[in-house]
């Protein structure tokens, strides 16, 4: 059984472990330390304030997913949004129905929050990701070009 529920301080262990198969997952050689990941987690999710927000998905007492977010103002009007910054279910929890538990959850906390949309981005390759994001009738958005600074 999977159970959602937002992130607490005693998580940042088993968030951060599963944030190091994220990054190999997105072709990392290399993974920092730990206590590194362990750290900037601490801060990310429980500083004041905070600069994002997670839902964890556990099965049974294993994390299988995680869901990050954070809100945008102004989105359509003077409106927000909540933009999901990553949903990631760990490789042995695949096709367990994790990641749509934690989609249905974002889009509730969205509700929740007066949003007037939830967006998200996907790698280009990453074609399973976008089939799974379509079952929520999301749109592909056109007209849009991502930039980054890398600092």
């Amino acid at each position: 059984m999977v159970t959602v529920r937002p992130a607490r301080r005693e998580d940042v262990e088993a968030i951060a472990s599963l944030l190091g198969e994220l990054d190999q997952f997105y072709g990392a050689s290399q993974l920092e330390p730990l206590a590194e990941r362990i750290a900037g987690t601490e801060s990310a999710l429980f500083t004041v304030p905070p600069a994002a927000s997670a839902l964890l998905a556990w099965t049974g007492s294993s994390l299988s997913g995680l869901a990050t977010y954070s809100f945008l103002w102004p989105a359509a009007g003077v409106t927000r949004s909540l933009y999901l910054k990553e949903l990631y279910v760990a490789a042995a929890n695949r096709r367990d129905g994790v990641g749509t538990r934690l989609m249905n959850e974002i889009l509730g906390v969205a509700r929740a929050h007066n949003c007037s949309r939830a967006e998200w981005t996907t790698e280009t390759e990453n074609v399973a990701a976008q089939e799974f994001y379509s079952t929520f009738d999301a749109s592909l958005q056109d007209g849009k070009v991502l930039f980054r600074v890398a600092l």
